[in-house]
């Protein structure tokens, strides 16, 4: 199938999808319409790609018959030149279609659950997570996000042994998505006098943000334990049980959420959680086939792999995954990720692009 016929195909969905958003048999049925709405949305931009790459291929078939065809000399070398201008605008035009008929991930507009735990690196380990955490806080806070804790584990010196957290907004997991793995952190810890630099490492998990619908959880699955919060949080500390730790039985999967001062509070940001976790398991159960034959380069989503090296010393991050190096980690330390992540984004859209072409 040539391109122009792809368009085609896709341009007689979105005019069926029109109909069935004009049909008055599905005004009542909510789900149906959100759904249509958001296949609407998704499909308009190729559509428009449509239209303009359809005149143009005309205004090449048109400059290609007066060449053919015409007696006079002046109007066929005006028409030649015309037509080198609209093959190279055609090129380009099909480069912009080809990118735009990428599937797009339809987890990119949620919001996330982000996991940051301490891995190998003891209390360096430790420190190095809450930086992390401190890095997308400040991210989130650049693009308008809104973080929310749900679980923190400090450690005594100020790091942290694991912290759980949402991250609101729009396009959320398309940005962060590419982050999970292995972080891995190359300095003179605070704690070392003899100035050695040391290796520790820390595990990032970024799970889309689920509804109800997508993820059906048995209530007699579930174990729920109330107890009392630890750490900060004032004289509702160890007065009052608010805090909530759910076991889903099937899986094992526990979640406890102690940072709201109200156990619905908490049981809610905890099901987030839970429901998160077990969309992260379907999802990979589904794509383990498609790994097995072609391993994604970017977007694996592997927390087992080593994805990133801080190293402070020389003032550089390694993305292992693309090869790029960028000498400004004291920037991207601080939150400054667009540069880092846009290069992410084109690694993938490359590979993916080129995953099409060879289907």
């Amino acid at each position: 199938m040539n391109l122009l016929d792809k368009l085609r195909k896709i341009k007689d969905r979105f005019d069926q999808v029109n109909e069935e958003l004009s049909d008055p048999a599905n005004q009542n049925n909510r789900d149906k319409i959100i759904n249509l709405s958001k296949e609407r949305n998704n499909l308009a931009e190729i559509v428009s790609a449509y239209e303009n790459y359809k005149q143009l291929m005309l205004n090449i078939d048109g400059n290609k018959e007066i060449i053919d065809t015409s007696t006079d000399k002046e109007l066929s070398d005006l028409a030649s030149t015309e037509l080198k201008e609209l093959l190279i605008k055609k090129e380009a035009m099909e480069d912009e279609i080809k990118i735009l008929l990428i599937p797009k991930d339809p987890n990119d507009d949620k919001s996330v659950i982000m996991e940051i735990r301490a891995g190998t690196g003891g209390e360096e380990a430790a420190l190095f997570a809450g930086d992390l955490f401190r890095m997308y806080s400040r991210y989130a806070e650049v693009r308008g996000w809104k973080v929310e804790l749900v679980d923190i584990n400090e450690t005594g010196l100020g790091g942290l042994k694991e912290v759980i957290f949402s991250v609101n907004g729009n396009n959320v997991f398309g940005d962060l998505k590419y982050e999970s793995g292995v972080h891995r952190v190359q300095r003179v810890p605070a704690t070392e006098g003899s100035g050695r630099v040391h290796t520790s490492a820390a595990t990032v998990a970024v799970l889309p943000e689920v509804e109800d619908v997508q993820v059906e959880i048995n209530p007699s699955d579930l174990k729920i334990d109330v107890f009392r919060s630890g750490g900060a949080g004032g004289q509702n500390v160890n007065k009052v049980e608010t805090a909530i730790r759910i076991t889903h039985l099937p899986t094992g999967l526990v979640v406890q959420c102690q940072d709201e001062r109200s156990q619905l509070k908490n049981r809610q940001k905890a099901m987030k959680v839970l429901r998160a976790r077990l969309y992260d398991i379907k999802i990979k159960e589904q794509t383990d086939e498609i790994s097995a034959k072609r391993k994604n380069m970017v977007g694996s989503g592997d927390r087992s792999d080593k994805i990133r090296t801080y190293n402070f010393p020389q003032n550089r991050v390694t993305d292992h995954r693309i090869g790029i190096t960028l000498y400004n980690l004291s920037n991207i330390i601080e939150g400054d990720l667009n540069e880092l992540l846009e290069q992410l984004k084109i690694a993938d859209r490359t590979e993916k692009l080129q995953a099409n072409i060879e289907s």
